[in-house]
């Protein structure tokens, strides 16, 4: 069967040229650098970060106290580096043998000197930026691995690299995706688990069937492949698993958007054990309605699922949304600890998925220990203790739920890493208050290109015309707020909690010092006390945060570090309900050390009215028809009302300059280079058109309100 596999998996091209690779400072760092491997991972020196969460049980807590509650007032920032890219930065640098790895958009990958900054060697995996739109939410990347000496990192576009440590030079390079047809995305960081390189993928949102591959981390060949759902039953199944799952599956979900389940994002490991814990996704599509007839678990949608390390084969699985119907992915932070349960040891894996439940679950059986909510849930009542499974509220499935469904497809926690600090006892959730309406829509169940929902878009990113920027702000802030929550696993309930701003904060980390650090969107870097959660420090650094920071030390000296740059969902298509809102997108690394006082460079402001759209108005008829599809293929980038969020162009104050060239731009692909994708193959000539007379007609609402904007910097 390990043949067979290997036969699935692409060239690996060895020996390649160090085209896209380039070493801008000649140093000695590396020179008394130790190979990385499984006991280096395990034991976690306090001073180095090797692995993702720190170590395999992806706590994210540094035993470090030099910075601690008493002395982080004297926090200062040490040095800063930019990153090559403009889009969202997700990154948790790693730091071994003195050098700083870190991870920007789509898959870059930067060397720098951990002491200073200095940039050691640079390594672009050129993506294509018009392979963006195959991807829900930018083209982000969460990281990189070390094993041996070797940098492991997945680009966007599906292709896994291993890097020289020392000079970034490529040494192999597979593409990870089973097919090249299908809009398959990568944007999580590899996991390295007894040499092989364990990483899984994106896409469901467009169409995909979800996997985990495990590729021998020496040769770059595939070891093995752990399907999340299952195929064609006509083909045949891969093994046993997937003719297990495939009886909670109907109709012809091969076809229905195949499935989804990706596992984009969060992965741990128990090495005692023997098993790797895999973070599942949503189903594509979203609706069970369109992807299964509207019946069955669809395994293993939204799941925790253990398999053996070594091989890939089935022991357990914990499904959180059974049949999930709303993009409650279990894709969220799952962290591994040892608790007192009832009086019992008990070796758990903890995660706070996007349904809204915290869940404590025995790691070697999978027997649910406890599950309570952690923000306002609707969706369910409670979790039956029993039979594990949530009892859903009345009406949900037939379309007779009485108004907002919480949480949204956002989640009450999505991507963004939790922490556990094993000297509180306490686990970090940065959580998110969120909503939305779920209305059925399957008039565009045959389009390509284009969301695979089979829900109005609309319903969850417009808002009425009428409203005013103001009234705009109010209710993202309503919908759409940051909370940060300390969580005792043990009694599963609260220990404090502090509402924040707009949508998700960043990650975290928590600290021997009693420290908490996180940041936020509006650009601000927080150090709060674990045990109270009260504010001891803050510094702005002028724009938005998303990543988690982590901490190493060298020569005696503590360093706090997090990897700057706003983006991602909450830069795309929620524009309507941001408000304006000063974020920007400035991506670079910021690191800080007691007693340093590095400035910043100041960043100018400029005000920039809408102006009024020179164009022609066009009937009701074609704007509506335009707005139907702007919300099928535009707004998930350029906003709802087709109002940017900031990350990407906002269109109404271009519409004037983009007239001759629109039919250019949005069928032939004129900007391919800048990330506009060619959507004629999806589009005619009048669909692109009436989109356009769309784009005019809110350009001129937004006009008539005296919309202005800040622009920081170059304007976006």
């Amino acid at each position: 069967m390990k043949t067979a596999m290997r036969l699935l998996s692409s060239t690996v091209l060895l020996a390649m040229t160090l085209s896209g690779c380039s070493r801008d400072v000649d140093t000695q760092v590396n020179a008394g650098s130790q190979p990385v491997n499984a006991e280096r991972i395990i034991a976690a020196a306090p001073g180095e970060w090797v692995s993702h969460g720190r170590d395999y049980a992806e706590q994210r807590f540094s035993p470090l106290k030099q910075i601690n509650d008493d002395t982080v007032s004297e926090l200062g920032l040490a040095w800063y580096a930019d990153l090559p890219t403009r889009r969202g930065i997700e990154s948790t640098p790693l730091m071994a043998d003195g050098v700083l790895y870190v991870t920007a958009s789509w898959g870059h990958v930067l060397a720098f000197d951990a002491r200073n900054g200095a940039l050691l060697w640079h390594f672009d995996p050129k993506v294509p930026k018009d392979y963006g739109v195959n991807g829900c939410c930018d083209g982000v990347n969460r990281g990189v691995a070390l094993w041996g000496n070797a940098v492991y990192v997945a680009s966007y576009d599906g292709r896994l690299s291993a890097l020289d440590r020392h000079t970034g030079e490529l040494q192999w390079q597979v593409d990870t995706r089973i097919n090249q047809q299908d809009p398959y995305t990568v944007t999580g960081a590899p996991r390295i688990v007894d040499g092989r390189v364990i990483i899984g993928n994106g896409g469901a949102e467009l169409g995909v069937r979800g996997y985990v591959s495990a590729f021998d981390a020496k040769t770059g060949e595939l070891d093995w492949r752990f399907y999340t759902v299952p195929g064609n039953p006509a083909k045949g199944f891969e093994d046993d698993t997937q003719k297990m799952i495939a009886k909670t599956w109907h109709g012809k979900w091969w076809e229905n958007g195949k499935g989804g389940g990706t596992a984009w994002d969060s992965f741990a490991y128990d090495p005692e054990l023997n098993l790797l814990y895999i973070g599942v996704g949503n189903g594509s599509s979203w609706n069970r309605k369109a992807r299964s007839d509207g019946k069955g678990d669809n395994l293993f949608l939204s799941s925790i699922v253990a398999v053996k390390a070594d091989t890939g084969e089935y022991v357990w699985h914990y499904q959180t949304t059974p049949g999930d119907s709303w993009d409650y992915t279990a894709t969220q932070h799952m962290i591994l600890a040892e608790l007192e349960i009832d009086g019992v040891e008990r070796k758990v894996i903890m995660q706070a998925p996007k349904n809204g439940f915290f869940y404590v679950l025995d790691r070697r059986s999978g027997e649910l220990l406890s599950a309570e909510k952690y923000m306002p849930v609707n969706w369910a009542s409670h979790v039956d203790m029993e039979t594990g499974r949530p009892v859903e509220a009345a009406g949900l499935r037939d379309g007779s739920f009485p108004g907002m469904v919480r949480p949204a497809p956002s989640g009450a926690h999505n991507w963004q890493p939790m922490s556990f600090s094993p000297q509180t006892g306490l686990v970090y959730i940065p959580a998110m208050s969120s909503g939305a309406i779920y209305s059925d829509d399957f008039s565009a169940k045959d389009r390509k290109g284009t969301w695979n929902t089979n829900y109005a878009v609309e319903a969850m990113l417009e808002v009425p015309d009428q409203v005013t920027v103001e009234q705009r702000k109010a209710m993202g802030e309503m919908l759409l707020q940051s909370v940060l929550i300390a969580r005792d696993p043990v009694s599963n309930t609260d220990a404090w909690r502090i509402e924040g701003g707009y949508f998700s904060a960043s990650g975290l980390l928590s600290t021997a010092g009693n420290l908490l650090f996180q940041g936020d969107l509006d650009g601000q870097f927080r150090a709060r006390a674990a045990d109270t959660g009260k504010l001891l420090w803050q510094k702005d650094v002028q724009g938005g945060l998303m990543a988690a920071p982590m901490s190493y030390e060298l020569d005696g000296e503590q360093y706090i570090a997090i990897a700057q740059g706003w983006g991602g969902i909450s830069g795309l298509p929620y524009g309507a309900v941001s408000g304006p809102r000063n974020m920007i997108n400035i991506s670079r690394v910021l690191v800080f050390k007691l007693g340093a006082n590095t400035e910043l460079p100041r960043i100018p402001v400029v005000e920039q009215a809408l102006p009024k759209p020179a164009l022609a108005a066009a009937s009701d008829e074609e704007i509506a028809k335009g707005r139907e599809l702007f919300n099928l293929y535009c707004a998930v980038c350029h906003g709802g009302n087709a109002i940017s969020a900031g990350l990407i162009s906002d269109l109404r104050y271009r519409i004037n300059d983009l007239d001759d060239a629109w039919l250019a731009i949005v069928r032939d692909g004129a900007l391919t280079s800048m990330g506009m994708p060619a959507r004629g193959e999806f589009i005619d000539n009048d669909e692109a058109i009436a989109i356009k007379h769309y784009v005019v007609e809110q350009a001129r609402l937004g006009h008539e309100r005296g919309e202005k904007r800040l622009i920081r910097g170059a304007a976006q």
